[in-house]
């Protein structure tokens, strides 16, 4: 089984409000990848919550996703992917970690992945454009001890540093894999993309 681990625990300080709640694609931003994800070929979705969690947790209350709060959120995007592999259960095989502010994420792009995972023979999967790592980074269970005790420093660039003959590169077409929303321009150029106005 394939988990979506959605590390939606930041504070988004650059925003200036809580950017995985603001509308996008009619829905809120975090709503609108977790509804990809649940269409996908993932099998089971777990949205990690910090900043204004109790928000994030009620926005999704109607959705059959597992909810996970991470305390020690300000540490940074490891300490909730760490906080998400804490609940994995055994029949976990791989995990996909996904942005929760990337909401250009769609539902081809992580079927795609979970295909091109299954052919390779390989442990770790990243999305490049132009030869830009991007997101989501889709991984063997077999690397959670490592994760849980390593890269404080790179988080889970180290894993693929750490780990280059087990990685393979998927070259995509869209430069949305290294989109994220930061700032309020990102999120104006999101929307634009999107084709809607923020």
């Amino acid at each position: 089984m394939i988990y979506a681990i959605v590390l939606a625990a930041g504070g988004s300080r650059r925003m200036g409000s809580q950017k995985l709640l603001l509308p996008f694609g009619g829905k809120k931003v975090i709503t609108h990848i977790v509804d990809e994800l649940l269409v996908s070929r993932v099998d089971q979705v777990i949205v990690v919550v910090g900043s204004e969690g109790e928000l994030v947790e009620r926005e999704l209350s109607e959705r059959s996703v597992g909810i996970v709060a991470n305390p020690d959120y300000s540490r940074g995007m490891l300490s909730s992917v760490r906080c998400g592999m804490e609940v994995l259960p055994t029949e976990c095989s791989a995990v996909m970690a996904v942005l929760g502010d990337q909401p250009s994420i769609s539902r081809e792009l992580v079927d795609g992945m979970i295909l091109t995972f299954g052919k390779t023979g390989k442990g770790i999967l990243v999305p490049c454009y132009r030869g830009k790592h991007g997101h989501p980074l889709l991984f063997m269970v077999k690397y959670r001890d490592e994760i849980m005790t390593s890269f404080d420093e790179t988080g889970l660039r180290g894993l693929i540093l750490a780990h280059p003959e087990d990685v393979f590169e998927m070259d995509v077409s869209d430069s949305s894999v290294l989109s994220d929303i930061d700032s309020p321009e990102d999120y104006r150029r999101e929307t634009e993309d999107f084709g809607e106005e923020c």
